[in-house]
């Protein structure tokens, strides 16, 4: 007979349903002239386009799986990377920017950038990863926080933040990182949150779940993308002021969570939290559901692949 502690670890292999939350997807938004549309494509891969300009964050596709990751080596896997970008009809991408470089991030961004013909932006950790694959120089920009990047009618602006508690690969990558290495190689070097201005309105694409003392307030955004992996795990005051900066120190109107599901699940699957073990999906949801109904704030689930307006007004 199974003891409490057997049980306990099948319960927390268990993966958390997305069922209760269903009712909060994203709808679809069909395109219009000039206006920005936002897709999702897993972690906190972001597709912004306004039909002129294209913004990718972070691409990666390849997702290997937990065995991999755990034993092996991690590279991008070139078949799997243009089946998604066919799939999520990306074609040209003006500007590709990795908001730090752990491989779930970054692994696949020289690649991407080399099919997209996308010019690279991040850490110095990116462009040594984008020199290990042999990505040139001349179309690698390493950033600059608080420094505008003006790319047609955007304004990227990256910001200092901090990884989410627990990082498995601190550092940075000091050398040429080739495909075939280690993942925790694949070091977090310096972490971004990106601010983007589309004409006047504002979005903050937050992935990690973790507070850097900042300057949010002043930025301001109307949307945030918020990151949320492990955000379950933390005690409650720490989720109280991930909410403030975030949130209500951006004067955000619309959260939407992402860096939520399991990346060592392929794309060809449906998107799935990750098990309970990891973190707990339900209490974050839960947490983030009833602070936005008591700010006013609306809470959209993304939906893989679907095109959404990020200023969508809160229906009903």
């Amino acid at each position: 007979m199974a003891g409490p502690g057997l049980w306990a670890i099948l319960r927390g292999l268990r993966t958390p349903s997305l069922d209760p939350w269903r009712h909060l997807d994203e709808p679809a938004t069909a395109d219009e002239p000039g206006a920005l549309r936002v897709s999702f494509l897993g972690v906190s891969t972001m597709l912004l386009t306004d039909g002129d300009t294209t913004i990718l964050t972070d691409g990666f596709f390849t997702r290997p799986g937990l065995l991999r990751v755990k034993a092996g080596k991690v590279a991008p896997h070139r078949d799997t990377v243009e089946s998604a970008l066919r799939r999520f009809g990306v074609g040209k991408v003006d500007a590709l920017f990795v908001v730090h470089s752990h491989f779930d991030h970054a692994l696949d961004a020289p690649l991407v950038a080399e099919l997209t013909g996308a010019r690279l932006l991040g850490s110095e950790s990116t462009r040594n990863i984008a020199r290990g694959y042999g990505f040139p120089d001349s179309r690698v920009d390493v950033v600059v926080p608080g420094e505008p990047i003006e790319v047609g009618r955007f304004t990227l602006t990256p910001l200092p933040a901090v990884h989410s508690p627990g990082d498995l690969a601190p550092g940075r990558i000091e050398q040429p990182l080739a495909p075939g290495a280690k993942a925790l190689d694949y070091r977090t070097g310096d972490c971004y949150a990106l601010h983007i201005r589309h004409d006047d309105r504002t979005i903050l694409i937050q992935a990690s779940a973790n507070m850097l003392a900042g300057d949010f307030d002043a930025r301001g955004a109307e949307t945030v993308y918020l990151g949320i992996g492990v955000l379950g795990k933390q005690d409650p005051e720490f989720r109280e002021a991930y909410w403030r900066q975030f949130v209500l120190g951006t004067g955000a109107r619309r959260v939407v969570p992402i860096h939520w599901d399991n990346f060592t699940v392929g794309l060809d699957r449906p998107l799935v939290p990750f098990p309970s073990f990891f973190d707990d999906f339900t209490v974050t949801m839960e947490f983030l559901t009833q602070r936005a109904a008591a700010d006013g704030v609306e809470v959209a689930m993304p939906v893989l692949g679907r095109r959404t307006d990020p200023f969508r007004a809160r229906s009903g």
